[in-house]
């Protein structure tokens, strides 16, 4: 079974929405099942059909994060050494060379890539590009508009 990598915020925010699925939206659900069943025939109450159609979605969303979770690699990125080197959990400040922007992502597991807060997911074409180059480095990224050209002025791990 192959690991998935994560970072400890991702690890977390799964464990706190699991908590949340089992504690909260699971005994709701199950007593608006209840209470949508008083109400009498079955096949003709929507709040019933709609009712089951949330607690089905429920527990499908329950059994796949506890898969993601047992499949888990999770990664300190605070831990790990300050080479200057980008890998999985690092923070890298880039340094556009056609427009002199700079821009800043966090290589990320799948499930914590989320583009408006600069977290991009490790499988990304700028994420391969970017594992393994050093502070300093020149990167070529194919994008859809061409290979943009970007050179990496710092990589932080927090």
């Amino acid at each position: 079974m192959n690991k998935v990598p994560m970072t400890k915020r991702g690890e977390t925010l799964l464990r706190e929405e699991l908590v949340d699925l089992k504690a909260n939206q699971r005994p709701a659900v199950i007593q608006a099942i209840a209470e949508a069943r008083e109400h009498g025939d079955l096949k003709e109450n929507a709040e019933y059909h709609a009712a089951r159609e949330q607690q089905s979605f429920i527990e499908g969303r329950i059994k796949e994060i506890e898969a993601k979770l047992s499949m888990a690699q999770v990664i300190d990125v605070t831990s790990l050494p300050r080479t200057g080197k980008v890998v999985f959990g690092a923070t890298v400040k880039l340094l556009d060379l056609d427009s002199d922007d700079e821009i800043i992502y966090q290589i990320v597991g799948d499930d914590e890539a989320d583009l408006k807060a600069r977290r991009i997911s490790f499988g990304s074409p700028v994420a391969k590009a970017l594992i393994g180059k050093l502070e300093g480095d020149d990167v070529g990224v194919r994008t859809p508009n061409g290979i943009r050209e970007y050179e990496v002025l710092e990589v932080s791990y927090i």
